[in-house]
């Protein structure tokens, strides 16, 4: 566990390290089109696991329960409505193969598009102009709610949601690293510049490999 717990930190401190908030963030805007025009299940799927595997070298948390069910919920809701042939049935329920694609699509997509915000935005980003400040505020509000859900647990969910919002109010819950470590970079290295154009040209080869072929 503290092995883990060490490795998840190193990680942390890299991405506070190399890269700045607003390089992460136009990273994101980035290679989410990548994702958005990608229209091959595979493809989209790949993407997703990378994306996870990121957050996980960046000592973001990423529950594998919580993302299967989220994925699982989606596709099933999507199966209420049938269409295309059909694979099989239970009772007088038909699982068809488009609704099954479908959902499978969106629940991919879905992950994706959360595991890229989870990696482009973090705390200090700034915008400028008043309504940049209000979008600042929000995106960190965001990175504070996705960093302590586990602080959240079923037997005192509202309790510990109310905490939550509290040292949100705060600016307490957002804070992504400890006392120990040194503030996030606010300018980019070389080498998450390189990392960076490393991710967009990754996150772009399955559209590229479409296109090509």
């Amino acid at each position: 566990m503290s092995g883990r717990l060490k490795s998840g930190q190193s990680g942390r401190s890299l991405y506070e390290g190399l890269f700045s908030a607003r390089a992460l963030c136009l990273c994101g805007l980035l290679v989410m089109p990548a994702v958005l025009f990608n229209p091959v299940l595979p493809f989209r799927a790949a993407q997703f696991l990378f994306f996870w595997l990121l957050c996980r070298l960046c000592g973001k948390k990423n529950n594998v329960l919580v993302t299967l069910s989220v994925i699982l919920g989606i596709t099933a809701f999507n199966l209420l409505v049938p269409h295309g042939l059909v694979l099989f049935s239970i009772g007088a329920f038909n699982v068809t193969q488009g609704a099954l694609f479908a959902g499978l699509h969106r629940a991919v997509t879905f992950q994706s598009l959360l595991m890229i915000s989870r990696l482009s935005i973090r705390r200090d980003l700034k915008i400028p102009g008043g309504f940049g400040e209000l979008v600042g505020e929000s995106f960190r509000i965001f990175s504070g709610i996705m960093n302590s859900r586990g602080s959240v647990s079923r037997k005192n969910f509202m309790a510990d949601i109310d905490r939550l919002l509290i040292s949100l109010s705060d600016g307490s819950a957002a804070q992504e690293s400890s006392g120990d470590e040194p503030p996030p970079a606010e300018k980019t290295s070389p080498a998450g510049f390189a990392i960076l154009a490393a991710i967009a040209a990754l996150s772009w080869l399955p559209l590229f490999v479409l296109l090509a072929g």
